[in-house]
């Protein structure tokens, strides 16, 4: 697989648009995107970080990209891998779908950018804290 991270993502001009140069979204931003928007769906627990991320986040910073990963296919086409992990009693495909269209629409509205594939990968399961119950 030799995808590359690629230094920017050109936008298209909207149609019935004047072009007066050309526009380019960093990868972060929309890797930004797609973690809102994986945060936003229902059943979603969180999105699986690194050791980076997880000290930050320690300090207090909310890092909104952690456990997602942006890529350009060897087409040209935008393909994004997210991390996540599922609560107890979702259906995970039904989750799964679910990130997969919240993420595709919401790329789309804010840069006008079709992503080619969305891949998601369920890293494990969040259970109910016992300390709730007891």
């Amino acid at each position: 697989m030799a995808e590359k991270q690629p230094l920017s993502f050109v936008q298209p001009t909207p149609s019935g648009k004047e072009e007066l140069g050309q526009i380019e979204v960093a990868p972060e931003v929309i890797e930004v995107i797609a973690g809102i928007a994986t945060t936003e769906v229902e059943g979603v627990a969180a999105t699986r970080g690194n050791f980076a991320s997880g000290v930050v986040e320690r300090f207090g910073k909310k890092v909104h990209s952690k456990g997602i990963k942006s890529a350009m296919s060897e087409e040209g086409n935008i393909v994004i891998d997210v991390f996540c992990t599922v609560k107890y009693g979702f259906a995970i495909p039904k989750v799964a779908k679910n990130i997969q269209s919240t993420i595709r629409q919401a790329i789309l509205n804010m840069t006008a950018i079709e992503t080619s594939e969305v891949n998601v990968h369920i890293t494990g399961i969040q259970f109910e804290n016992a300390k709730d119950g007891e």
